[in-house]
């Protein structure tokens, strides 16, 4: 359990390689907002 066991998330660093232990970090999306115009109804 350590730097040589490739199921670990510290032998996963050493090993360079990703995994279940070791996840890649994904990129969050920006979201924009945009502004929904609002119809002024006539009475």
């Amino acid at each position: 359990m350590g730097k040589g066991d490739k199921k670990t998330k510290r032998g996963k660093i050493a090993n360079k390689s990703y995994g279940a232990r070791r996840p890649k970090k994904v990129k969050k999306i920006q979201v924009v907002a945009t502004k929904k115009k609002s119809i002024k109804k006539k009475k």
